[in-house]
């Protein structure tokens, strides 16, 4: 853990002469708008005289991690307190990586903020978050540049606690030997309450207390409090077959399961206020509002609505006042209103009405990420696209086939979203584009083939309602990867030379069709990076060392099609994994049992395990025909017993408030 002494020097100076031979060098140099920087010392004349100092890092280019909305809430919650920095930093791309490490005369350079280019190593947390496990790569080359050893019982009390959340950190066991902790869950509470922590430890005088130095004092205060899980205070155990044997506590008062964080009465967080206006292009050109947070629709194959359970809605009015708020402080000219299934918000009639009405005749667009076929309706459309221009719409029946939909719980019928399509090509959108999987569990051929069956009844009707032959639809399919904490956690992965061969012959069928065939796009990737994907997600502290060992062999980005590499992948799990028993097929495409300890068994997301496996044996039954079980979302029906409200001392959070989107107050 970093001392208290003097300030570090911004590493600005060393690294200006040397930006214009990078690509992108805006990335690298901050002072966007509404972005912090604050004195190091800020804290010193507030109660207890100490100042906590995080950097908070989307291991990811600056132009994917600027506008992910975790990172800018907790940079800014953070920023609040007079006595906590927060700054931010990223992966930097290969070009700046070359120039950090020849460095110059004094050295090379350290990875740093943007905000006071600032030393990683001299912060005292380094938090990530991580969306997507493929993005491990770049957490421990970003800890290399930053001079913080790669395996966390090699750090001293002069390093920082790396600490990881997201969804990926609901499985944190493949990065295990990198992370001092891990929290998961929701972040808003948790960081401020790791802060206090951080505070009353150093200003004590940073003891060790019974532990054996002052670092492991502090991470045993973290994981005492129930809501930290550190790795190193757990001893994991392999029986003869491979699996885990046992998952066990090392030292007193840690807790045997580490519980998730829930953030109830979203309302009381209206975040990111100010959000970040980038510097240099983005993935995302827009301002973003959470309306709502979780989803109990119930998809068996979907990690994000099952481990952000119950759903919390932002009323009408919160909502209103964090759209006008955020385009006030930014500029930006289009407004997404995210969640997991936008459309299925209680008042979001209300709302896209209230925000259309507010803002026309100005330059302000709505948008909504894709929508679930049976929540769909065109005047909801017709709102959001009334200020704005009418771009394609988005669909995501996920499964080919009626009975893949019925498998997966996403009961969506044929007719159901032809009905869909046919009112919005007959109300004059052009472009529909529809999501699909591949690789589902029971899936087959025929399931997938099914897909250009359905896109060519898409353009015929399309054709029909609209009177026009320029209407499009475009067919985009990811690969199926079994999640953690899902009924589908259990299932065994579709290896991807089977993908490949199911999504060529869709190809090759959609293609041969004369009178369809160019009226429908396709788009999809191969395989072979879900299934380095399902290694990751599924892995167990021994993956640990096949990510070390690609890092080690040039492993870079490894979630952009161009850097990843299949092959090295695959020749680091042959010799990291070597005499262990396991492989990488052990790890993917082999099906578990009930009894077998998952790598995550000792996290809780308040899920029941039981549940779990009924859901799962829903499916199988679903998929043989021997049942028609349907889990509805029971926002609207009695609870299905997941287990999550009771566990977590939650509950869901919906309206409808009866109230209305307030009018703009004359300022």
């Amino acid at each position: 853990m970093p001392g208290p002494d003097r300030a570090p020097e911004s590493v600005f100076p060393r690294l200006e002469p040397r930006l214009p031979s990078v690509s992108k060098p805006i990335q690298y140099v901050g002072g966007e708008l509404n972005s912090t920087v604050k004195e190091w010392d800020c804290g010193a004349d507030t109660e207890g005289g100490e100042t906590v100092r995080w950097a908070l890092m989307y291991p990811d280019a600056y132009e994917v991690g600027l506008p992910n909305q975790g990172v800018q809430i907790l940079y800014e919650v953070l920023n609040e307190r007079d006595w906590i920095i927060a700054e931010r930093t990223y992966a930097v791309w290969p070009d700046m990586e070359r120039v950090l490490r020849e460095g110059d005369e004094q050295g090379p350079i350290p990875q740093f903020t943007v905000d006071g280019h600032r030393p990683v190593r001299s912060f005292d947390v380094l938090g990530l978050s991580f969306s997507t496990e493929l993005g491990y790569i770049n957490m421990l080359n970003a800890l290399d540049l930053a001079g913080i050893p790669l395996h966390a019982t090699d750090r001293t009390d002069d390093d920082p606690v790396v600490l990881a959340g997201g969804h990926a950190a609901f499985n944190p066991e493949p990065i295990a030997e990198f992370l001092d902790a891990a929290v998961l869950g929701d972040g808003e509470e948790v960081v401020l309450a790791i802060s206090e922590v951080v505070r009353e430890w150093k200003a004590e005088g940073r003891p060790a207390g019974a532990m054996a130095s002052p670092r492991d004092e502090l991470l045993r205060r973290l994981a005492v409090s129930g809501g930290v899980y550190v790795p190193k205070f757990y001893d994991v155990t392999y029986g003869p077959d491979g699996a885990i044997a046992s998952v066990v506590p090392n030292v007193p008062g840690v807790p045997f399961r580490v519980a998730k964080h829930t953030l109830m009465d979203l309302d009381a967080w209206p975040y990111p206020a100010k959000p970040l206006v980038p510097l240099a292009e983005t993935v995302h050109e827009r301002f973003s509002v959470e309306i709502f947070r979780g989803c109990t629709r119930g998809c068996r194959f979907c990690q994000a609505g099952m481990i952000t359970r119950p759903v919390r809605e932002r009323s009408i009015e919160t909502i209103g006042a964090m759209v006008e708020n955020g385009i006030r402080s930014t500029g930006f000219e289009e407004v997404g209103l995210l969640s997991l299934s936008s459309a299925d918000h209680t008042e979001i009639g209300e709302v896209a009405k209230g925000l259309a009405d507010r803002y026309e005749g100005q330059n302000v667009s709505l948008s909504l990420p894709s929508t679930r076929v049976d929540a769909f309706n065109i005047n909801l459309a017709n709102e959001f696209s009334r200020n704005g221009r009418r771009s394609g719409l988005t669909f995501a029946p996920e499964g080919g086939s009626e009975r893949m939909r019925k498998v997966i719980n996403k009961m969506v019928t044929e007719e159901d979203l032809i009905r869909t399509v046919a009112a919005a090509y007959s109300h004059g959108w052009r472009q529909v584009k529809l999501y699909f999987m591949c690789g589902l569990p029971t899936e087959t051929d025929d399931d997938v083939l099914q897909i250009a069956d359905l896109a060519k009844r898409v353009i015929a009707k399309g054709r029909e309602v609209s009177g026009r032959n320029d209407v499009r639809c475009t067919v985009s399919i990811g690969g199926f990867v079994p999640k953690p904490h899902t009924p589908f956690q259990w299932a065994a992965q579709l290896d991807h030379e089977t993908t490949d061969d199911r999504l060529r012959k869709l190809r090759d069928l959609v293609r041969e069709d004369k009178k369809y065939g160019r009226a429908i796009g396709f788009r999809y990737h191969d395989g072979k990076p879900g299934t380095i994907e399902g290694l990751l997600s599924r892995g167990d502290r021994r993956v640990g060392r096949v990510i070390e060992q690609v890092w080690r062999d040039g492993g870079r980005f490894d979630g952009w099609s161009e850097h990843f590499s299949y092959e090295r992948w695959v020749a680091a799990a042959e010799q990291a994994l070597a005499g262990t028993g396991v492989d990488l097929d052990w790890y993917t495409t082999r099906e578990r049992g009930y009894d077998e300890v998952l790598p995550w068994d000792h996290l809780d997301s308040g899920l029941d395990k039981d549940w779990l496996w009924a859901d799962w044996e829903d499916a199988l039954a679903v998929a043989d025909g021997s049942s028609d079980v349907e889990v509805e979302d029971c926002r609207w029906t009695p609870c299905y017993d997941c287990g999550v409200c009771p566990t977590m001392n939650t509950d869901i959070q919906i309206g409808p408030t009866g109230r209305q989107l307030l009018p703009l107050s004359v300022v």
